[in-house]
């Protein structure tokens, strides 16, 4: 069945001949490989194998070009999956030993490590048995250093992208974009010194920050950059692949995004980073550490004049990305906490004009939403309530809130509009006492039937009824206060505040 799938994806049988490992595990998992030439094999690979198999990431493998079975088992021109990596103290010292699993089932390395060499005897017992399987299923140990030896390319295949940054359970986000070299238009091929067409490329915008520091850090950011190119045929074989890379550049804050850098900005400014070698790879991919800042992503050919399409896919903790002059002001940002997590809409080019957002543009921006589980009862924000808001998310007092608080925002104004429609049952754009009590518990907050009726005297109407603006404000204090207290609390019974602390909460909130 996979086969048959393969072949339909690359458009005959005869093209899976002339595959790569790492094409196939993009086409099918959507992930980022990382392809390590073992005879160039970085001084840390043992640390990267020992991050990646802990994480469970696919890795595979590939031995060098041919058709045969070699005199020492293995298969030439042929795929492995790396499933094991393992450190042993043997009587002359410690050795690393890989393991390795040959797809067809059977067919296994003869070497020193295989099921059936002697050098299991420099192992303790236990760690012979607990690694020892003699069975001809196609799975076998080798040294680390055998394995460079035999095989040409190590590929992994990152399908979180944070794997290899020891970035344990963070929240990531990235950004696919699509585009496209044209002859004549957009096909200007690579950097050269002499100025030449290179700014006639697709040109990308990147704000990159901290999402747990906001904007004002100056620590390092990860990010991953992929550049992928769209198969020009069919049938891979008839039309290779073009030699693709891409280059970044630090910008600095007066540009105007609505038009693309002219040659002028590329003959003064020297890139950040830009491509060893241009590869003739279905996707090219690097791991950046960048300061918090604005920077310039430019995919191009090796070469003028050649056409061909492209997806360029930005990997980081919190980013804005897009392409230069486009006339699009929505892009679609995937959070990845697990594989299941769904799609998030953000208009990020809002965001990037206003990196922090004020109360009056707070105003607007709310204002010019369209709340649609609310119906015809669209709300209106006034400047009071977005102040009022504004204060209980300003976290370091600056009178703005960030483009990270302002998500946290967004996604509790989308949680507390469902809640309220649900219990708006007659759609009349107002809760009463029963229906505000029932939403706030469904939004996880508890509260007595006296205490609730007090926050509906202090945040209702005079008709005691609750319209959505005043629900909103409601939540939002009580889910900070209740925040406040978990975090001062020594026993979760009580807390102690100076009198400058407690002025603070009860008139900045």
């Amino acid at each position: 069945m996979l086969a048959s799938s393969d072949s339909g994806l690359c458009g005959s049988y005869e093209d899976l001949h002339c595959g790569q490992v790492s094409e196939a595990l993009v086409d099918f998992t959507g992930g980022v490989t990382m392809t390590i030439n073992l005879a160039e094999a970085p001084g840390n690979l043992c640390d990267l194998l020992a991050q990646a198999t802990y994480s469970r990431t696919l890795i595979c493998c590939q031995t060098r070009s041919g058709v045969k079975v070699l005199e020492n088992g293995l298969v030439d021109g042929h795929a492995y999956t790396l499933t094991g990596l393992r450190k042993v103290t043997c009587r002359y010292g410690p050795e690393y030993l890989v393991k390795l699993r040959n797809p067809w089932g059977k067919v296994e390395w003869k070497g020193d490590w295989s099921d059936s060499s002697s050098t299991w005897e420099l192992l303790s017992p236990k760690e012979k048995i607990l690694l020892l399987r003699k069975d001809n299923d196609g799975e076998f140990w080798m040294t680390l250093q055998d394995f460079k030896a035999h095989f040409r390319h190590l590929v992994i295949c990152k399908l979180t992208p944070g794997l290899l940054s020891q970035e344990v359970g963070k929240k990531w986000t990235y950004t696919v974009r699509e585009g496209r070299w044209e002859k004549g238009r957009t096909a200007g091929g690579r950097m050269k010194a002499w100025g030449g067409t290179f700014w006639k490329n697709p040109q990308f915008l990147l704000s990159v920050w901290r999402p747990e520091e906001g904007r004002r850090s100056l620590s390092a950011c990860n990010v991953l950059v992929s550049l992928l190119q769209k198969p020009r045929h069919r049938h891979r074989a008839w039309k290779p692949h073009l030699a693709i890379g891409f280059y970044v550049f630090w910008m600095s804050k007066d540009y105007d995004d609505r038009k693309t850098l002219p040659p002028a900005f590329f003959q003064r400014s020297a890139p950040l980073s830009k491509p060893a070698v241009f590869l003739k790879e279905k996707e090219v991919s690097q791991e950046l550490w960048l300061q918090p800042g604005t920077y310039l992503i430019v995919p191009c050919l090796s070469e003028t004049h050649q056409e061909a399409e492209f997806v360029l896919r930005v990997f980081s903790r919190k980013h804005v990305f897009y392409e230069i002059g486009s006339n699009s002001s929505v892009v679609f940002v995937k959070e990845i906490e697990d594989q299941n997590e769904g799609q998030n809409e953000f208009f990020t080019k809002i965001f990037e004009k206003y990196p922090e957002i004020n109360a009056v543009q707070l105003q607007n921006i709310l204002n010019h939403m369209h709340w649609s589980s609310l119906g015809s009862t669209q709300p209106f924000f006034s400047l009071e309530a977005c102040q009022a808001i504004l204060a209980m998310l300003d976290l370091n007092a600056s009178g703005t809130v960030s483009i990270q608080e302002f998500r946290d925002l967004w996604k509790q104004l989308m949680r507390y509009q469902e809640v309220f429609h649900k219990q708006d049952k007659d759609g009349s754009g107002y809760l009463n006492w029963a229906q505000l009590r029932a939403a706030m518990r469904e939004a996880g907050i508890v509260l007595s039937d006296d205490v609730c009726q007090l926050m509906l005297i202090r945040y209702g109407g005079p008709s005691l009824r609750m319209d959505f603006v005043s629900f909103v404000h409601l939540m939002l204090r009580a889910e900070s206060m209740e925040e406040v207290f978990q975090n001062l609390t020594q026993d979760g019974k009580g807390i102690y505040l100076e009198k400058p602390e407690w002025l603070m909460l009860i008139l900045y909130s």
